[in-house]
């Protein structure tokens, strides 16, 4: 009996960075189950970012020695630059990636590029926080993750679950079309995409995935962090500008932000962006003389009553003295928010690793507030700062 004629093609790219040990192996499994279980055409790219041991023999290498696999080189890193070079020369009907390490379960993968090569879907991604997920990481990335999501969601209105899982499919000429408008070069690069497909009424497939952490991984959690807030806080600015376009249906068109928000939404950006900075460099001041616990909450008191007096004066345009102390007290509730998810952030964190470096200290900080900063912009625009309170009598 012939094997069916394979008519569509799925580009699958793999960026890499200095990862000789597992390159081979995971390509090779790659290749062996796309070969057996998928039934489309397709090509394994490994993009090769600027490594500096023998990733870029082992690629070259693997390209000759398998069908359909091949390899290109780019002289500076991150995983977006990667997969914009690779992406917007493609000729597949659909484009995808994965993490070299294979974290996910491959049988994911035909459920992932189906809905995008019969046209029912734009995007799609694999999800580690649905009901369907079988997960086993540990409860720092556990936390650090459904804390980012969490924040996508609420602040920014994303309707997607996971944009971190390295497991996505697109339709090539949908991809094509959104990454003119995608800044981001490295991690936040598919954050920037899905945001940006999802504002313009892209449908985006979710696929439950089997996932195991990869212990060897050399993330840098911090930098991504706050890499993370500030592609975040750019998208929200290039949103409401107007800036960031592509034709899309008119009903999307028509959707706007609830009344106000536009205004204010850039406005808390900045002022969060900033009091972030001035907490950290308070904490990291004060940990040199006082325990994190202390350094956290000085820091965090001092940066709160910056923050509510800045959000009363410019994100919602209250002026004078009138109710000023009311406004710093309720504002003391977010406050008190930050305090405890900090606080419980690092107790937990000395819990699991007593002696803990600096660096995870201040990556606990900086999620935690990143969820408290998420509260404070709902409590002063619902409840502090509310039209409804702050509009006097008789107008």
């Amino acid at each position: 009996m012939s094997a069916p004629v394979r008519t569509r093609l799925v580009e699958i790219v793999v960026p890499v960075h200095n990862e000789q040990r597992v390159l081979a192996e995971s390509v090779r499994r790659l290749h062996d189950y796309l070969s057996g279980n998928l039934p489309y055409g397709f090509r394994v790219t490994i993009a090769d970012n600027a490594s500096t041991d023998a990733t870029w023999e082992i690629a070259v290498g693997l390209g000759r020695e398998l069908p359909h696999v091949h390899a290109v080189h780019l002289d500076a890193k991150g995983r977006g630059r990667a997969l914009r070079r690779v992406w917007s020369a493609s000729d597949a009907d659909v484009v995808a990636y994965m993490d070299v390490d294979l974290s996910t379960g491959l049988d994911a993968f035909p459920p992932l590029v189906a809905p995008l090569l019969s046209g029912h879907s734009d995007l799609a991604i694999g999800t580690r926080l649905s009901r369907g997920a079988n997960v086993v990481r540990g409860p720092k990335r556990e936390i650090i993750s459904r804390t980012y999501n969490l924040l996508l969601r609420s602040a920014m209105g994303a309707r997607f679950s996971d944009a971190q899982c390295g497991f996505k499919a697109a339709r090539t000429e949908v991809v094509q079309a959104l990454l003119p408008a995608v800044e981001d070069e490295e991690w936040f690069f598919d954050t920037e995409l899905l945001l940006l497909a999802e504002r313009h009424g892209l449908r985006i497939h979710e696929v439950p995935v089997d996932w195991t952490d990869d212990p060897d991984s050399r993330v840098d959690i911090l930098r991504t962090v706050l890499d993370d807030l500030r592609g975040m806080a750019r998208v929200t600015r290039k949103t409401l500008s107007g800036a960031a376009r592509i034709p899309v249906p008119p009903r999307v068109q028509r959707a706007r932000l609830p009344t106000g928000m536009a205004g204010q939404l850039p406005s808390f950006a900045v002022i969060g962006a900033v009091s972030t900075l001035a907490h950290l460099g308070l904490f990291v001041l004060l940990r040199l003389v006082t325990p994190a616990v202390a350094a956290n909450a000085v820091a965090l008191l001092v940066t709160a009553v910056a923050n509510t007096a800045a959000n009363r004066r410019f994100t919602f345009g209250v002026t004078g003295r009138a109710g000023a102390l009311r406004h710093q007290f309720e504002g003391g509730l977010a406050f008190l928010a930050g305090l405890l998810l900090s606080t419980g952030g690092l107790a937990l964190l000395h819990r699991l690793a007593p002696g803990a470096p600096a660096a995870a200290e201040i990556t606990a900080v900086v999620v935690a507030n990143a969820l408290a900063t998420l509260i404070r912009f709902l409590l002063l625009r619902t409840w502090v700062f509310n039209p409804r309170r702050t509009r006097r009598p008789g107008r």
